[in-house]
């Protein structure tokens, strides 16, 4: 399954980007979450990055845009000269607003036990923690920080990420090539670990009969033909998933015409090995032939059946940082 605009041409792609408005990405987050590492990474993906400009200067900056060779990319947050959270909401809503200015927010996010655990292991002090505990601090910024969140389109979860994980998800959503439009996300997760942070749409697939219990399939995936045939002879499969498409594709061109550029579709089961990741690689095919812009992500299906993680015990402590 791949990319539509894997179909088309270098020279349409850049058709595309020479036509797109100058493209400006507003980075922020909580502290721990990757802000620092997310600049890096879309610097080298060809953007100009800018980190921790007072919000007096953002305006003066973005007036330059049109003269600049690459997109920019800024960095705010909490330890930003002058930062207020009305104060930056209002920015933003000024610059997405303006038409000359293809403008939008990117929001960090991360679970509070592995961002506690990244700064406990750096050996930093949280900006807001003072001399309270660091899960004070954590849990102020989160709460500070709640109406930027649910204003950012997209959202991205470094909980589980390395930091080619981190990379390779911007290149996909920000790469300089990528045509506009609505571009869509398919994850299957495990609910055992927790909805995805980040998903617009959620649909539970637990209802279907559990491949886990033969113990010819267990050791496989969804990605497997046996496994695609057990979960696609479920009585129940065939009417959920064209009830699935038929409600889904009317909705893709009403996000997009309302302002929507990222929209993550989850698709979860009890474990995120076998009906989720079978379930998902069929709807982001359907969507790709579609001519819609699509990504799929499988976010548990390294986890073992025993529970270990797909970072095992080798890479214990690894993330995204900032």
């Amino acid at each position: 399954m791949g990319d539509a605009s894997n179909k088309r041409t270098s020279r349409d792609a850049n058709a595309d980007a020479d036509a797109a408005s100058p493209h400006l990405l507003i980075v922020t987050g909580l502290s721990g979450a990757g802000k620092t590492s997310a600049l890096k990474a879309l610097e080298d993906i060809g953007y100009e990055a800018v980190d921790n400009l007072p919000l007096s200067l953002l305006s003066v900056l973005v007036a330059q845009v049109r003269g600049l060779h690459r997109p920019l990319a800024v960095g705010v947050d909490i330890r930003t000269r002058d930062f207020g959270i009305d104060a930056l909401l209002d920015e933003l809503e000024a610059l997405i607003a303006n038409p000359d200015i293809d403008a939008k927010p990117l929001f960090l996010d991360c679970d509070d036990v592995v961002l506690q655990r990244r700064f406990t292991e750096t050996r930093r002090r949280h900006p807001l923690a003072g001399d309270r505990p660091l899960m004070d601090g954590i849990t102020h910024e989160r709460a500070l920080l709640a109406p930027l969140r649910e204003r950012a389109d997209p959202l991205i979860d470094t909980t589980e990420m390395t930091l080619g994980d981190l990379h390779r998800m911007l290149e996909e959503n920000f790469g300089l090539a990528q045509r506009p439009g609505l571009a869509i996300f398919v994850t299957s997760f495990a609910y055992r670990h927790g909805l995805p942070r980040e998903a617009d749409l959620v649909f539970d697939a637990r209802f279907l009969k559990n491949p886990h219990y033969d113990l010819d399939l267990r050791v496989l995936t969804g990605r497997d033909a046996a496994v695609g045939d057990f979960v696609a002879a479920d009585p129940g499969f065939a009417g959920f998933f064209e009830g699935l498409t038929a409600m889904l594709l009317p909705l893709l061109p009403r996000f997009e015409s309302e302002g929507k550029s990222y929209l993550t579709i989850a698709i979860g089961c009890t474990g995120g090995r076998h009906r989720s990741v079978y379930i998902a690689e069929r709807l982001a095919a359907r969507l790709d032939e579609g001519g819609h812009r699509v990504r799929l992500r499988h976010r548990d299906i390294d986890r073992g059946a025993a529970g270990r993680d797909r970072h095992g015990s080798d890479k214990k402590g690894e993330g995204s940082g900032q």
